[in-house]
């Protein structure tokens, strides 16, 4: 493999996480990086995701739902459509 090196500015805190990712799968932090390109070169397609923080009506949806859950009060489970459908109409 032909290779060269690339310099790239980041913050700390964002090397130090990759790193962690990466190391967790096994993988070096130059192993990440080096697939991540190929990918954008074999796809022509950059994909990035950053998650948005949750709104505080989210949160407090969450944990209406998680009171919920821990209280009991949820459908019973369904092992098929028909049997959630039928349940619906009585």
């Amino acid at each position: 493999m032909n290779s060269t090196v690339i310099s790239v500015k980041l913050d700390k805190d964002v090397k130090t996480s990759a790193q962690e990712v990466a190391k967790s799968a096994g993988l070096t932090l130059s192993t990440l990086v080096n697939s991540y390109l190929r990918q954008v070169a074999s796809t022509r397609r950059i994909e990035l995701y950053a998650p948005e923080p949750m709104t505080p009506k989210l949160e407090k949806l969450i944990a209406k739902i998680e009171a919920d859950l821990k209280a009991g009060k949820v459908s019973k489970k369904f092992d098929n459509v028909d049997d959630f459908l039928a349940d619906l109409k009585q």
